[in-house]
């Protein structure tokens, strides 16, 4: 007779191994020696554990991972829906979802150990070492919002969106369009750079470095966005459009461009990125690339629940939401005209 009782966490103690060991040996996956695995079976028929439990498969029990620097969870009108889209794939497919959030310098394993966690779901950007921690653990893993080679990842088209949004400031008019640019270190964020460099090559624009405005870090997050626009609007020449990496960045460098007695649309465009609840809201309303977080969250989790964790990327659709913030007004599709006239 089984003893339902016993968990996973108690049964890796026993055998002397991780829990990820655990769940390999039972879910007969790869990677383990034959002397490991048929110790771990052998345990598990001595404490009773029920092996079906594992063996159907699907994780019962998965860790949503968030980098500290997030800040509060709950406020972030990106990740808060992305978790979300994981919670609800759980819900429906009775697993418990817990949430932990990590960061440099963190034993991550002890942590993970004590949550019991069969499978992670680890969102946003990590730490090379961090990551390297999630892959000891021996645990299924799988990124969103973020690329590792060694892992499974679930992306959106970042270069894709990008080059829209870019393309969209230029059709209208926009003769030195800039851009706003985070953390390059951040896998979306370097792609979105990729995809307004990669607009302006096949417009046949020079790319003008001074142009693509890098936010200060060192400063608050909602300080150097603005800072950045501050900088912008200091140039010689002045954009007159501005892709920001994400819409909270985009609404703080139009509030800095109205300080400065400018109009918006007419005497700058801003498109941004992400879609968040704020950008339909502000005045004007926000141009911006528009993201499935929730899906996000969602095919991360089917990742895990179908086993489809081997390294590998899914890549999620974007689409480009037109709002007043971009719209170009005759003016400038005049000015546009007479430029390509020139030419």
């Amino acid at each position: 007779m089984t003893d339902k009782s016993v968990t996973i966490r108690e049964l890796a103690q026993a055998a002397k191994v991780s829990i990820g060991t655990v769940s390999r040996a039972l879910k007969g996956q790869p990677g383990l020696s034959a002397q490991t695995r048929a110790t771990v079976l052998r345990v598990a028929q001595e404490l009773g554990y029920d092996v079906a439990k594992l063996r159907s498969g699907k994780p019962r029990r998965v860790l949503f991972l968030y980098n500290r620097q997030i800040d509060s969870l709950a406020t972030n009108q990106f990740y808060s829906v992305v978790l979300h889209g994981a919670e609800t794939a759980c819900r429906e497919a009775g697993i418990s979802l817990s949430l932990m959030s990590v960061a440099a310098g963190d034993d991550v394993a002890a942590q993970v150990r004590r949550h019991e966690a069969e499978a992670l779901v680890a969102v946003g950007f990590f730490e090379i070492e961090t990551l390297s921690a999630m892959r000891a653990s021996d645990l299924p893993v799988v990124l969103a919002d973020h690329f590792h080679a060694g892992l499974r990842c679930v992306n959106v088209d970042n270069v894709q969106g990008a080059l829209t949004a870019t393309r969209h400031l230029l059709e209208g008019g926009a003769r030195r369009p800039a851009m706003i640019v985070g953390p390059l270190s951040h896998h979306s964020v370097a792609l979105r750079a990729r995809g307004f460099r990669r607009a302006l090559f096949e417009a046949g624009r020079l790319a003008d470095p001074e142009l693509e405005m890098p936010m200060n870090m060192a400063l608050p997050y909602d300080e150097a966005g603005r800072d950045a626009m501050r900088r912008l609007l200091a140039l010689p020449e002045p954009p007159d459009a501005v892709f920001a990496y994400n819409d909270a960045t985009a609404l703080g460098a139009i509030e800095v461009c109205e300080e400065a007695g400018l109009r918006v649309p007419e005497d700058i465009r801003f498109v941004g990125y992400d879609d968040i609840a704020a950008a339909s809201r502000s005045q004007p309303p926000l141009s911006t690339v528009r993201i499935d977080k929730d899906a996000l969250g969602r095919e991360a989790v089917t990742a895990l629940i179908e086993g489809n964790t081997g390294p590998g990327e899914l890549l999620l659709p974007v689409e480009l939401v037109v709002r007043e913030s971009s719209r170009a007004t005759s003016a400038m599709m005049t000015g546009r005209r007479v430029a390509a006239a020139g030419r």
